[in-house]
């Protein structure tokens, strides 16, 4: 096992400020993601990794998957309280050694303020390869990740092998288009299990049932909450299990949501019955049917103001509402991520287990980098895992809505500020060869007025200072008390003060459809920025990037079910991922001016300039 942890030190640390406490030395740390609990350094020395020497002691005075790593003049000692313990603590030796092999003087103890910090991948929707998936699942675990969320059944196809049932894999009965007639293995399925055990974590499969199963009812003529439908799955599911040991996966995902049938307390008990007779554990999302047993575990989703008051206390849950990826886009999603509190808690406790980041991606994909890149993957991730791993109270100065970035001079803001340093870092160094489209921009600051017209005249408008690179108009009505118009304009201003005069390329945008039901005005016709928006710098106007496709993709309706779900993103529908604009500056103060449109009532009103 030590060779394989080793490995874990091939890669440079990422060289930027990490404060550490109590220390009389002035050394710099690596961007350490996500931050120990406690980092003292012990010396001014950069000292080479000779010697890694490296303990489990369960008797440790710490939590589970806790760990003490200590460097010393020649060499570093490792005391983990479990195996988990010691995997962590080489992720975190991988980040503090530099390209020459060398490590500060630190002395750092840490834990997990949360006992789940899960990543869920759909692959019912868009199927992934088993090498693809093990080489996210070694990234995932670099950030400490311990929970892979496995969603292997959905719409369009069921991805697991079945030999009672063959025509579950039949191409013929699913989704045209989506990858039909791919499938994992048994044999698949162990291998992705074994590599993400050697990594800390645990796979949880999915099934979902009796909802999201459309190929279901194409393959055998009626749905699973049928009493034919039960008898099938109670073979299908008992084939995985005999396949998939309860040692090897615990818990079974039963999804259970976003359906409705006639018989939910009979089909609820006899699910909860058929996994627990395979002795494991089963776990819901929460809202759906409602659970069998309160010592189910519950995956919540909503993020519905208060409904997590509803039920807490209910039995053990898992945090899914903080937000999806594929509904933000993924500047936003940082803040919105970074000052949450999971479960509503500043650690986990025996009913707040943690929470699971979850990626669905309705649409069909072009490629699997393109689900990652579109949906922010890899940003999104990094404030998951520092708020999952580190925990603790939310500062003051957190918006009051979720969407909203806070004032750089609140604590949230220095919060915000130092970790993008932290991201910033990551990007560059351990993530550079992945889609990662995110720049730094908490610290920016607009003027944004109340809403209005098409007409150009803002004179006797209210206007609001508003914080960061992404400004969500529909959050900031929210806050404000102002009802949401089904379409308007709000104008915003901006300062940006350079030593010199220069070009700074920027993302411009004004939208960010989801990834899911792909409600958009689409891109803008060639010459014009999205909804007919504008954006001057210093009065001269500023034209968006040449379009390929002008005018294309405007679907004011859900497209779930529809013809239009079949039609892959491209990179300049959204802002993050299409060419960025130039912004000529001078020396000294710049104004930034735009003209932001809503055009129809669903829309997600944002406007974006994030200079880089």
């Amino acid at each position: 096992m030590k060779r394989i942890l080793l490995t874990l030190l091939l890669t440079a640390a990422c060289a930027a400020p990490l404060t550490a406490k109590n220390t009389p030395y002035e050394v710099t740390l690596p961007a350490l993601i996500p931050a120990p609990q406690q980092v003292e350094v012990t010396g001014p020395y950069l000292v080479p990794l000779l010697k890694v020497k490296s303990t489990i002691d369960t008797t440790l005075d710490l939590p589970a998957e806790g760990y003490i790593l200590e460097t010393f003049r020649r060499g570093v000692r490792i005391t983990a309280k479990d195996r988990q313990g010691e995997i962590w603590a080489y992720q975190t030796l991988r980040q503090l050694t530099d390209s020459r092999g060398l490590v500060p003087n630190v002395r750092i103890i840490d834990w997990p303020a949360f006992r789940w910090r899960g990543f869920m991948h759909d692959t019912g929707r868009n199927f992934i390869p088993v090498e693809e998936l093990k080489r996210q699942i070694d990234l995932l675990s670099q950030y400490k990740i311990n929970l892979f969320h496995w969603h292997l059944t959905d719409y369009p196809a069921w991805r697991i092998e079945s030999r009672a049932f063959p025509q579950l894999n039949d191409p013929l009965y699913q989704r045209a288009g989506r990858d039909q007639g791919k499938f994992y293995t048994y044999g698949e399925i162990r291998d992705v299990i074994a590599h993400a055990r050697k990594r800390g974590m645990l796979v949880i499969p999915e099934i979902d049932m009796p909802g999201h199963s459309t190929y279901f009812e194409r393959t055998f003529g009626f749905g699973m909450s049928d009493p034919r439908g039960m008898k099938i799955l109670e073979e299908a599911v008992g084939e995985f299990c005999r396949e998939i040991s309860a040692a090897d996966a615990p818990c079974l995902h039963i999804g259970s949501d976003e359906v409705h049938i006639s018989n939910p307390t009979e089909f609820m008990q006899w699910a909860d019955s058929l996994v627990r007779a395979h002795g494991r554990t089963p776990m819901v999302w929460d809202p759906g049917l409602k659970p069998a047993s309160a010592a189910t575990i519950r995956q919540v989703w909503s993020e519905a103001p208060g409904y997590l008051e509803t039920i807490a206390g209910g039995g053990p849950m898992v945090d899914s509402y903080m937000g999806y990826l594929n509904n933000y886009d993924p500047l936003s999603f940082v803040p919105r991520m970074l000052l949450h509190a999971p479960c509503g808690k500043a650690q986990g406790d025996s009913l707040a287990l943690g929470g699971i980041l979850c990626l669905w991606n309705d649409t069909k994909a072009p490629s699997v980098a393109e689900v990652l890149r579109n949906n922010g993957a890899w940003s999104g991730l990094l404030p998951f895992a520092e708020r999952l791993w580190h925990g603790g109270e939310m500062p003051a100065g957190v918006p009051a809505h979720p969407s909203l970035y806070p004032d750089p001079e609140t604590p949230a803001g220095e919060m915000l500020r130092e970790f993008e340093t932290r991201m910033e870092a990551h990007k560059r160094d351990l993530l550079r060869d992945e889609p990662f489209c995110w720049w730094p921009n908490a610290s920016l600051t607009w003027r944004v007025s109340e809403p209005t017209t098409v007409g150009s005249d803002t004179s006797g408008l209210q206007w609001h200072t508003v914080y960061g690179g992404v400004v969500d108009v529909d959050a900031l009505f929210s806050t404000l008390g102002i009802e949401r118009p089904d379409s308007g304009v709000v104008w915003a201003e901006m300062t940006l003060t350079v030593p010199r005069n220069t070009v700074l390329r920027a993302q411009v945008g004004f939208e960010a459809p989801s990834r899911s039901n792909r409600i958009s005005n689409g891109i803008g016709q060639q010459g014009q920025w999205e909804t007919g928006s504008e954006l001057w710098v210093n009065g001269e106007r500023i034209a968006p990037p040449t379009w390929n496709e002008p005018g294309a993709y405007a679907f004011p309706f859900n497209t779930w079910a529809k013809p239009e779900e079949e039609l892959p993103y491209t990179a300049e529908q959204l802002f993050w991922t299409r060419p960025s604009v130039a912004l000529p500056l001078r020396a000294g103060k710049n104004t930034i001016r735009l003209c932001s449109r809503k055009v129809f009532p669903g829309q997600h009103w944002i406007f974006a300039v994030i200079p880089h």
